[in-house]
């Protein structure tokens, strides 16, 4: 008998010698990790604050004004192709936006010639779409008296 207690409290001392540093590694680590995210979310506290000032300095969302549905024939050697395009202006201020309704026609107009003089291949993928982004606001800007589009979001874009 004499010789189990030696041996429990053999393996006791041995579990003890393992779990000791063990606890001790997990506090370090949980402390490692909690310095690190702390520095990290102060890294990000400037970047958040940067970005709200570079909002009041002009990069607020204008006014906009959506321009119903194209159904456009679209160049193609082999078929016939569709597109049909729903899109919406972002404009400077409320003068442009007004100045846009106002000469809706004329806005579709060039926008129906711009589109009209694309190939299908030009269509389908991502660089040609941002491509006519570009050129259509190029195009109606020269248009426009009383203000620039800052941008143009197309909200339906569907080639066939």
């Amino acid at each position: 008998m004499a010789e189990e207690e030696k041996t429990e409290k053999k393996s006791k001392n041995k579990l003890l010698l393992i779990l000791v540093p063990l606890a001790l590694l997990l506090l370090v680590a949980v402390g490692v990790a909690a310095y690190l995210l702390g520095a990290r979310t102060a890294g990000q506290a400037p970047a958040v604050t940067e970005q709200t000032e570079e909002e009041k300095t002009g990069t607020a969302i204008g006014p906009m004004v959506d321009v119903n549905d194209f159904i456009i024939n679209i160049l193609d050697k082999n078929e016939t192709r569709y597109l049909k395009a729903a899109l919406t202006l972002e404009v400077e201020n409320a003068e442009t936006l007004q100045e846009v309704t106002e000469r809706m026609p004329q806005v579709r107009d060039a926008i129906l010639l711009l589109i009209g003089n694309k190939t299908f291949a030009e269509l389908s993928d991502l660089q040609g779409k941002l491509q006519l982004r570009a050129e259509i606001i190029v195009r109606l800007n020269r248009m426009l008296t009383k203000g620039k589009v800052k941008g143009i979001y197309f909200t339906e874009f569907v080639v066939q």
